[in-house]
């Protein structure tokens, strides 16, 4: 008996000393063979047996191996921990991040229909500067003219059609602004600084000019119903147009400005159209000339420089076109471009109707006595001019909302994540409000800013609308050298920068000519 009880006990100590060496888990399993073990000893009613099992209970879990593992046990339950905080920050920043973006107005709302996209671009891409095509086209003369206007028609539907493409190059992600889709191709800092300085230039230029175009367009259509009544500076008319835009400013995002632009989208086709049928019913002047308007070498190539910055302002709705198709829904079986392209063919097939008729039309009838404005030339009837003047009026209210909604997300968007301010409604009503005010002042005291557009037009219109977008996409695509997509956005490119260096000459240089006819706070 007692043999035998030494032999349990002897594979007890060799049970034992392999814990020592063993891992938690098998300890574990020792454990529970050494209870079996105990239980035999106990029947054999061997007290050093049980003395030793009861010490072999104390050891095995309390050795000096234990703090090590109890050390090791602790840190993987704090990294546990940390894990789950970790988890549950990343779930409150990204639940945070959500509702700011529902909160911001590109991304407020992304159930907008295909035809959304297509009256948003075409109040986009058609402004006023579509009156002063006929204008442009006596700086270039009929071959030079017809090349620029139809090639510019191509490359900038080329380049939005590369945008559009680009909005969910990425699986899963969605580039909603322009400064996004630079940021992915050249990094977070440089693609930030070449594409938002670019695109607030656009952007807040449009804005001004068309605070000046609305203030014009109300003062013309005063005169015109009005011939005998007091004369009103355009600074107050500009004022009134100001508080239309003070009110529907507030509109939260672009889907809430949708009636709004599709009124101006109708408005545009609808002035355009006057323009030039009333033209055909006037007829082709008796005395039209279409040599260049001047006779100086050196003024007609200014002009010409000036003129190409006039055609690049008629192409700026680049500069909103991912914003645009933020609002868009998207699957993976129907992905947001599909609709957003269906609305953009829609709008360019517009932005041709309104272009081409006003300019070859206005040109062919008037020749170089045409003036900047065909509204202008045109005079009679004059109930048809005051309806146009009213239709542009309509316009440039909605193309303002277009453009402003941009800017108002890039200044929400940094007042809520750089300043760390809370998404409100006081936080947008004061910011809106002071932005619209700041661009209203700026258009009494420079009135002649509609001057500036060819400038503006070569210097930034050029590069977001003509060749940045083919920049981006030889970096992301990086297609084969000297293929057909490589040699295409190439020219493109050199196009763009073409255009992007004589059109600011030759508008400076004119600024400069005309400043002495210029009136601050007229």
């Amino acid at each position: 008996m007692l043999l035998k009880s030494h032999t349990v006990i002897c594979k007890y100590l060799l049970v034992s000393r392999m814990c020592a060496y063993s891992d938690h888990n098998n300890n574990r399993t020792l454990f529970n063979y050494m209870i079996e073990v105990k239980n035999k000893i106990e029947v054999a009613k061997h007290p050093f047996s049980i003395v030793s099992v009861d010490k072999y209970r104390e050891t095995t879990f309390y050795n000096d191996d234990t703090p090590a593992l109890q050390k090791k046990e602790k840190k993987r339950k704090e990294r546990k921990l940390l894990k789950g905080k970790k988890k549950m920050t990343d779930d409150a920043a990204a639940a945070k991040q959500k509702n700011i973006d529902d909160w911001l107005p590109v991304t407020a709302n992304r159930n907008a229909k295909w035809w959304y996209s297509a009256f948003h671009n075409l109040t986009a891409m058609v402004g006023a500067g579509v009156l002063s095509l006929p204008y442009a086209m006596s700086h270039m003369g009929w071959g030079a003219g017809t090349v620029v206007l139809i090639l510019s028609w191509i490359i900038t539907l080329f380049t939005l059609w590369q945008m559009v493409e680009m909005h969910e190059m990425v699986p899963g992600v969605r580039f909603d602004r322009y400064h996004e889709l630079g940021q992915h191709a050249f990094g977070e800092k440089l693609g930030l600084w070449i594409v938002v300085p670019q695109q607030l230039v656009v952007e807040v230029g449009t804005c001004i000019a068309y605070m000046v175009t609305g203030g014009k367009s109300l003062k013309k259509f005063h005169e015109t119903v009005c011939p005998d009544c007091k004369d009103i500076k355009t600074s107050y008319w500009i004022v009134i147009f100001a508080s239309v835009n003070f009110v529907l400013c507030q509109c939260p995002s672009f889907n809430s400005i949708s009636a709004v632009s599709l009124a101006a989208a109708v408005m545009s086709v609808a002035y355009s159209t006057i323009a030039w049928v009333a033209s055909i019913k006037k007829g082709v002047q008796p005395d039209v000339d279409y040599s260049l308007k001047t006779k100086s070498t050196a003024n007609t190539v200014f002009n010409f420089m000036m003129a190409l910055g006039e055609v690049a302002f008629s192409y700026a709705g680049h500069n909103v076109v991912l914003e645009i198709q933020a609002t868009m829904p998207t699957t993976p079986e129907t992905p947001s471009k599909k609709p957003m392209w269906k609305g953009v063919i829609l709008a360019y097939i517009g932005v041709a109707f309104c272009y081409f008729p006003v300019a070859f039309i206005g040109y062919y009838m008037y020749g170089n006595t045409v003036d900047d404005n065909i509204l202008i030339t045109l005079q009679h009837p004059f109930w048809l001019i005051a309806a146009a003047n009213m239709f542009v009026i309509i316009h440039v209210i909605g193309g303002y909302q277009i453009f402003s909604m941009a800017v108002f997300d890039m200044i929400e968007t940094y007042l809520v994540k750089q300043v760390k301010l809370p998404p409100c409604f006081t936080l947008r009503l004061v910011a809106r409000t002071v932005f619209v005010a700041l661009t209203m002042i700026i258009a009494i005291c420079i009135p002649f800013f509609g001057s500036l557009l060819g400038f503006l037009g070569g210097f930034a219109f050029a590069p977001t609308s003509y060749f940045l977008p083919c920049i981006i996409w030889l970096k992301l695509y990086k297609p084969k050298r000297f293929g057909l997509s490589w040699m295409v956005n190439w020219s493109c490119i050199v196009l763009g920068v073409l255009l992007m260096t004589l059109s600011p000459i030759g508008s400076l240089r004119n600024i400069i000519v005309t400043a002495k006819d210029y009136k601050f706070f007229s």
